[in-house]
């Protein structure tokens, strides 16, 4: 009779197990799906940002240029003209980066050093641990105590 009821226990306690782990990969698939849903609309957001930058700053760059076109016209000298060359620097640049390909260029490069140089991306005293936490917490506390006992 005990073996009856160990080996029904032992039974449930595998379907139990499947169950559990069934959900735990549902959790982890979910919560994936849920963070590469918030990285791609913060993506979205940011360039939706710098389109909006790139807007303001090419109506900036007609009115600098018609300028600095009118003074050089007016004065024949060409450092009037000068600002417009760095201008142009920074318009180039932010056309490329907000309808260029400048995106998928930056995308390319961080998979070569994800996959080339991980040796740049390492974490300063590498990763945390449960026992360097636990001990930052424990002298956290006691700072705090001995600081109010100070008081």
């Amino acid at each position: 009779m005990g073996s009856m009821m160990a080996k029904a226990m032992d039974e449930s306690f595998q379907k139990n197990k499947s169950f559990m782990m069934e959900s735990q990969v549902m959790v982890m698939e979910r919560q994936l799906q849920m963070q590469n849903q918030m990285r791609e609309k913060m993506m979205a957001m940011q360039l939706s940002g710098a389109r909006e930058m790139f807007n303001w700053f090419a109506s900036f760059y007609g009115v600098a240029f018609v300028g600095c076109l009118a003074g050089f016209l007016k004065s024949k000298n060409p450092t009037a003209i000068a600002p417009l060359v760095p201008l142009s620097f920074v318009l180039g640049y932010q056309y490329d980066y907000t309808h260029g390909t400048k995106v998928m260029r930056i995308r390319e490069d961080a998979e070569k050093i994800l996959k080339n140089e991980r040796d740049m991306l390492s974490i300063p005293l590498g990763m945390p641990t449960i026992a360097g936490i636990d001990a930052a917490r424990q002298a956290a506390k006691l700072a705090e105590v001995t600081s109010q006992e100070s008081k």
